[in-house]
């Protein structure tokens, strides 16, 4: 399997030298140059795959210059670190379903790929005798997962950018407490697209990224997306095994488009009779949701909410999914692109109306709807959700009644007890804190504050990287 960029700009590369790249150096990001089709056979021998073996099968499609039995250990050690036996379970709750993502180290659904992304970084460096500098934005949650894939870890330093005070506080101490010498955090005065806009104009910067051989840990790279299609796969099998009928539906909670992008790509695999439609769930700020409704996407002001890993108005992966549905013409991807950059917003032609909302169902859900949802799910179900997935269960609500047959799954992305604050103001207290964050308050954190100024960053991460 060779890869290809969403601007056409770069020759057809191999799995290892994509992962390494992270954005395309066309500014681009990297797709596979095709997605095959698995049959019914070999999906109902997927059926009786554990989470590890799944995930060998699905990645082994994609990594085809790994070998396989590397592949198998680089899988087996990322998920060994997990606290639940089936890595992502499906819980039911009298009808209801909830794909548990926060069984890792960090509590959240980023330690699905950034555990297995950690492991591949090390194993490539190794291989190759180098060196990397993982440079990556956060909105709350891929920094800590991000940083617990690579800490400690040699010919790596990681430097993960947060938008100051804008995440949650235990989110941040997450990633701020790390002790490691590896580990750099830097508090970007602003918001999360302030920081994810200085990490692409960084990796725009082609001198300046070899130079400092600059890796990629944000949702941009490839193998982070691979990684997040096992658990579609494996949710969707697990509940056909248990003779539920129909095809699955997903609600995501989304910001930055990574995680129902897997969505999608994990049903171009296994084809619409295991997966049918993505809800895709958002607060109030909601450029995706405005964009499937009305076809038109435009950039505005970024709201602070309840579930700040959402907070977000320019969604970094959207650009593959437009590639698909300009059927993979890298030419009107440029336009868009150009166009969004230049104007803020651009808009689809109305004849791609229909296929958009055959892939997506949509709800924006505000504060006020996401600490009801909280409330009334604890008090039917005595269950607490963060949130985040609180989002998506409000948006699956809402839209039950215009999805085909079939039952839904709701993406439950993070731990409740990162979010104390909206998970008392909907029930009354605190959740309670598993064991890995107990305490995280009275250890010492350490990052750095700047301005949002490329220059700035540069600095730091050029002093830091010789020891300065």
């Amino acid at each position: 399997m060779r890869y290809i960029s969403t601007r056409g700009g770069i020759e057809p590369q191999p799995f290892s030298e994509i992962v390494m790249m992270g954005l395309a150096t066309d500014g681009g990001l990297i797709l596979p140059e095709r997605v095959p089709l698995v049959t019914g056979d070999e999906l109902k021998r997927w059926e009786r795959l554990d989470y590890q073996d799944l995930a060998f099968e699905v990645m082994r499609i994609f990594a085809t210059d790994i070998e396989a039995s590397t592949l198998k250990d680089l899988i087996n050690r990322a998920y060994s670190t997990f606290e639940h036996e089936d890595v992502t379970p499906v819980r039911e709750l009298n009808g209801h379903y909830i794909l548990e993502l926060f069984h890792g180290p960090t509590y959240a659904f980023k330690d699905v790929a950034l555990q297995f992304l950690g492991n591949l970084f090390s194993h490539l460096l190794q291989e190759k005798k180098g060196f990397m500098n993982i440079l990556g934005a956060t909105s709350g949650d891929t920094g800590s997962a991000a940083i617990y894939g690579v800490k400690g870890k040699p010919n790596i330093n990681i430097f993960i950018l947060h938008p100051h005070r804008r995440v949650s506080p235990i989110q941040a101490l997450q990633m701020t407490t790390v002790p490691d010498k590896n580990v750099f955090n830097i508090a970007i005065e602003g918001t999360f697209d302030d920081c994810q806009a200085l990490v692409k104009a960084i990796f725009n910067d082609i001198e300046f990224k070899e130079r400092f051989r600059l890796g990629a840990v944000n949702s941009i790279n490839w193998a982070r997306v691979l990684a997040q299609v096992v658990y579609y796969i494996f949710a969707a099998l697990r509940l056909r095994a248990q003779g539920i009928e129909g095809p699955v539906h997903f609600s995501v909670p989304t910001g930055n488009f990574g995680d129902i992008f897997a969505g999608y790509i994990a049903r171009r695999l296994t084809g619409h009779s295991l997966i049918d439609r993505l809800i895709l769930a958002t607060n109030e700020n909601n450029i995706l949701t405005r964009f499937i409704l009305e076809g038109r996407y435009e950039r505005g002001q970024v709201i602070p909410t309840l579930s700040p890993s959402m907070d977000i108005q320019v969604a970094s992966n959207f650009e593959r999914y437009l590639y698909y549905l300009f059927d993979q013409d890298s030419r009107k991807v440029l336009e868009a692109m150009k166009e969004f950059s230049e104007k803020g917003s651009f808009s689809i032609d109305h004849h791609l109306m229909p296929r958009v909302r055959k892939d997506f169902s949509t709800a924006s859900i505000d504060q006020s709807e996401t600490v009801d949802t909280i409330r009334s799910f604890y008090k039917r179900f005595e269950y607490v959700l963060d949130p985040h997935t609180a989002v998506g269960v409000a948006a699956a609500k809402r839209l039950s009644k215009e999805l085909p047959p079939g039952p839904v799954v709701c993406l439950a992305t993070a731990h409740p007890a990162k979010f104390p604050e909206a998970v008392r103001k909907a029930i009354g207290r605190e959740p309670e804190r598993p064991p890995g964050l107990k305490g995280i308050e009275e250890k010492k954190s350490r990052f750095k504050v700047l301005p949002p100024d490329v220059d700035e960053v540069k600095r730091f991460i050029r002093d830091a990287s010789q020891g300065g």
